[in-house]
């Protein structure tokens, strides 16, 4: 009789591709979903980190730094070979950075863009053709709350979720009629190392800012630990949505991040309406009917 290799065996299974599982949303999500019994592909900068995950189902460990177009590119390779294609990319690796705009330095703050920007987008180029191919994949783009509203201390930060959040809208109006679906995910305050390990700081703080970014700044350090949300129900609903027969453009984890949403919208409402009649005076004037 023929026997059936372990891929094909479980090939009803969905593979699913993570980056950045070496704590928080990125571990939470692996763990899950290899609990559920999926193929999962587990990636860290450090192999080290994440190496306990490798017992608990299908998974393939493989080094990551989404900065690296070759690890990129040899990492997506590495899972088509081993499992056949990739159905759900997580693009969940970020860093933070604290500091009032004017505080800012160049330096951290590219290297945050590099991460949270062209490190997710360079995991869709290299990830779409597959997905193009067999026309089906899910692309899920780890946001923020900030992606949708700034907050002082984290401006850049939210210049880097806005510019996912920009990228996300284009994309899925490209590649949904191909079969492919993407969403964004916009958690408020999770119990995450993000405010204590994976967020650098302003090493040239500016008196006059104190009471605005630096008093936001403490804040986060010191909640770090004790926010409302709970990464493992975050993995669950993330997983949910993912799986849904119709699954959102954006999905809102926390309260804070749902009530933060609802109020910037009707900030926007208000001041919009405000000025409607200067904004649509901004037109030409209609042509006047010509006189017989």
């Amino acid at each position: 009789m023929k026997s059936t290799s372990k891929n094909t065996m479980q090939s009803e299974k969905p593979v699913w591709f993570i980056t950045g599982c070496s704590t928080g949303f990125g571990r939470q999500i692996a763990k899950h979903v290899l609990e559920l019994g999926y193929r999962v592909v587990v990636t860290s900068r450090d192999m080290e980190d994440v190496q306990d995950l490798n017992g608990l189902g299908d998974a393939l460990i493989l080094t990551l730094d989404v900065t690296d177009r070759i690890q990129a590119e040899d990492a997506v390779k590495t899972a088509e070979d081993h499992f056949g294609g990739i159905d759900v990319l997580v693009n969940n690796a970020g860093i933070g950075y604290f500091a009032a705009v004017e505080e800012s330095d160049e330096k951290q703050v590219r290297k945050m863009f590099d991460v949270n920007v062209f490190g997710l987008c360079r995991m869709i180029h290299v990830v779409l053709p597959g997905m193009r191919k067999r026309r089906k994949g899910f692309i899920v783009n780890l946001s923020s709350i900030g992606g949708l509203r700034s907050f002082p201390a984290l401006g850049y930060y939210n210049a880097t979720k806005f510019a996912v959040e920009g990228v996300s809208e284009a994309l899925w109006q490209e590649v949904e009629p191909l079969g492919i679906k993407v969403m964004l995910v916009e958690p408020s305050g999770f119990r995450t190392d993000w405010a204590g390990r994976s967020a650098n700081e302003t090493q040239h703080q500016i008196a006059d800012y104190a009471d605005t970014a630096d008093k936001n700044i403490r804040h986060l350090r010191a909640l770090s630990g004790n926010q409302d949300g709970d990464p493992v129900r975050a993995a669950e609903a993330i997983v949910q949505a993912v799986e849904s027969s119709n699954p959102p453009h954006r999905l809102l984890l926390g309260n804070d991040a749902y009530n933060g949403a609802l109020a910037k919208l009707d900030e926007l409402r208000e001041e919009f309406e405000a000025w409607e009649s200067v904004s649509r005076g901004a037109d030409f004037p209609e042509a006047t009917p010509a006189t017989m």
